[in-house]
């Protein structure tokens, strides 16, 4: 009997219902009781923003494929418009599960702690004139209501705004009819509007936070934006736009010049998705489907504000630290200390050093640019750039780098989705300080975490390097888990020298002793440990891998795991999102375990173990297992050396993760995802809140 095909879309997960999946679990974060409340909020709004990228990336790109006939083959075999129906379904159950969760539950659990959304209609006396003024002082001056008729056309929306259709009858000041118009709340507005301490009364309302929702206040006063017309009906309505930047790099002859031109179409692009209060009139509903091409499965009827994710400010907004999680302060590595005064050039070069964020700081990294910078020794800098936030201790060091007069070289990502305007912003700032700043190689996008300093050491020269899993991007620091090594290894720092000669000049690929490049040596050289793992279980030796990463969709890796686990070999994936594979098919994956952990922190890191008959390989990565991170992004892949790291590496951020059953969830063969619970008498193991305690934290 021949053995089943492999490529049967029978053993496949899509990728688009994988990104949703995860939303889900995201969102029963929201639902979990055992999460203080403003974090569930947190949550929630993480789940709403996660929706928002989903359509403007994702299921624009289904739209676009329909449109234009340019679908694409994917491994389970769903085509564009298959794919499109059944994110529908989903994402219409998603949204709704959004809203009621939100009214039925957090709202009223808010109130009971004394945070109240007020709604119009319960407004006391003195909020209603305290709201009256601050419309008219804040609001009134700066919108403009735009009536529709032939010489007021349907104005240009932009992607996310607020805005309201408003039916009216009546005589204008021209002795014209009107009957429809729209508002357009400016971007600058607050979404949640403090109330005044002074509308409260009493005791127990100075204790009180009362807020009121943007739209409920231009809701309350349209009539004063249209004097002397009726108001039949005011909807609030939000409609979401194709962001994908698209730039033929092939064509331009300065990438930085083509994206300035091509950021303001993000906020008209093609319209995905319209959402709308749930009590807006079917004509009323059916004229904006009209306006913006949208058919209905496209349109999301909501009960509440058409933007949840505005409400992640709340919690800037009250200071109720018992609704938070417990605050903590991040650790450092013993050899470093506590001292700022540390002089990490001599900590390194003695031995490398392991950064696991956001347990341990941040700060290692960035004073270590600041003592290159300083250091008159230190002749050159080199650095990739992907994301690293609108105001970073890192750049400013960087730029007091150049401005020592030291070699600074900076290779910045421009195309980093939602960053872009960003890093022009940052390229023109390391430019103007005199940093040599490039772009990465056209038609790959650079996304290798990579620091590299050169220091004259009596008569040689050393280099220094940082390799990590995540960003240089010091809030995400500590809130993403992520990997990252200090060292001054000869052979890790040629590679990462011989990868920087890569994006700033011409030349072939050269060989690389330690680390494991994208788009060159990485995604064959996982291929290969995988087949090993699978050879040494046939031989009758037992075969591991654990892998933990973002994203596992790449066919061919899908494949060698398959092929892996029929061997006999024993597979454990942490996946925090989407999954391709689908695991416990009989004679096919019934090797494979695949798990998602979703906590307090995202889970960011990308670290592969490999058994190896006993000589064990342990990597740390900035790649998932995709085919755009292995074949189409300049990544690396890293070995954890140290055997004392290698250990810590292993069990903070695999072996306790297989253990952990409060916040994992196990994919089933069906595809979907449930949920773990600890067994009676089993102890309970949250793997973040165990780290946490191992570091003392």
């Amino acid at each position: 009997m021949e053995p089943p095909s492999l490529d049967n879309p029978d053993f496949y997960i899509n990728r688009e219902l994988g990104k949703l999946a995860f939303d889900r679990r995201v969102f029963e974060q929201a639902c979990d009781l055992n999460t203080p409340l403003l974090e569930r909020l947190e949550f929630l709004c993480i789940s709403c923003s996660n929706l928002d990228e989903f359509f403007e990336v994702r299921v624009a790109g289904l739209i676009h494929q329909i449109r234009y006939g340019a679908a694409r083959n994917t491994p389970d075999g769903l085509s564009p418009t298959e794919t499109l129906a059944r994110i529908g379904v989903e994402a219409h159950a998603l949204v709704a599960d959004q809203y009621r969760l939100l009214n039925e539950d957090i709202l009223p659990a808010l109130e009971r702690e004394g945070i109240r959304f007020v709604r119009r209609m319960e407004w006391s006396e003195a909020q209603t004139a305290w709201i009256k003024k601050y419309f008219d002082d804040r609001i009134l001056p700066i919108v403009s209501p735009i009536r529709l008729d032939p010489a007021h056309p349907f104005p240009s929306i932009l992607n996310k705004s607020l805005n309201f259709i408003v039916s009216l009858k009546g005589e204008d000041a021209f002795g014209q009819a009107g009957e429809m118009a729209v508002v357009q709340a400016p971007r600058l507005l607050p979404r949640l509007i403090k109330l005044s301490d002074a509308t409260h009364h009493g005791e127990e309302g100075s204790k009180r936070h009362d807020f009121a929702f943007l739209s409920s206040v231009i809701h309350a006063h349209v009539s004063d934006l249209f004097p002397g017309m009726e108001i039949i009906g005011c909807y609030q309505f939000r409609v979401t736009r194709n962001s994908d930047l698209f730039v033929d790099t092939e064509e331009v002859d300065d990438l930085m010049r083509a994206l300035v031109g091509e950021l303001p179409s993000r906020r008209y692009g093609e319209e995905v998705r319209l959402e709308v209060a749930d009590n807006c009139p079917d004509d009323l509903v059916e004229f904006l489907m009209r306006q913006f091409g949208l058919a209905k499965e496209m349109v999301f009827r909501v009960n509440g504000p058409v933007n949840l994710h505005r409400l992640r400010a709340l919690p800037n907004l009250v200071e109720r630290r018992d609704l938070k999680y417990p605050p903590f302060t991040p650790g450092l590595p013993a050899r470093i200390g506590q001292g700022r005064n540390t002089r990490l050039f001599d900590i390194i070069a003695a031995g490398d050093i392991l950064l696991h964020h956001p347990f341990q700081s941040f700060a290692p990294v960035i004073d270590l640019v600041r003592q290159a910078a300083a250091d008159p020794d230190v002749l050159a800098i080199k650095q990739t750039l992907y994301r690293v936030g609108a105001k970073s201790a890192l750049v400013d060091a960087l730029v007091a780098a150049a401005r020592a007069g030291k070699e600074v070289t900076i290779c910045i990502e421009l195309r980093a989705r939602f960053d872009e305007e960003a890093n022009i912003s940052l390229a023109e700032k390391l430019k103007e300080a005199g940093a040599h700043v490039v772009y990465g190689v056209v038609g790959y996008k650079t996304h290798a975490k990579m620091l590299l300093i050169v220091r004259r050491e009596g008569d040689r020269m050393r280099r220094y390097v940082h390799l990590g899993t995540g960003n240089y991007h010091a809030v995400t620091a500590r809130s993403y888990t992520d990997i990252g090594l200090l060292t001054a290894d000869p052979e890790i720092g040629k590679d990462v020298h011989e990868i920087f000669m890569q994006l700033t000049g011409l030349g072939q690929a050269s060989h690389l002793t330690r680390l494991l490049q994208s788009p060159f040596t990485l995604h064959d050289g996982l291929l290969e440990f995988i087949r090993r793992e699978a050879d040494i279980a046939r031989s009758g030796v037992p075969g591991r891998i654990i892998a933990k990463m973002n994203a596992l969709t790449e066919p061919r890796i899908i494949r060698a795991l398959y092929r892996a686990s029929q061997a006999g070999a024993r597979i454990s994936l942490i996946v925090r999102g989407v999954c391709g594979l689908r695991p416990g098919i009989p004679g096919i994956s019934d090797n494979i375990e695949v798990r998602s952990v979703v906590g307090r922190f995202l889970e960011h890191s990308r670290v592969f173990f490999f058994e190896n008959d006993g000589d064990h390989r342990l990597f740390a990565a900035s790649a998932d297992w995709m085919n755009r991170n292995l074949i189409q992004r300049v990544e690396t892949c890293f070995p954890i050396l140290d055997e004392s790291l290698r250990r810590q590496v292993f069990d903070d951020e695999l072996a306790i993760y297989l253990k952990d059953n409060i916040q994992s969830w196990i994919l089933e063969a069906d595809g979907s995802w449930k949920r773990q619970s600890p067994a009676p008498g089993e102890p309970i193991v949250s793997a973040q809140q165990e780290i946490l305690k191992r570091l003392g934290i």
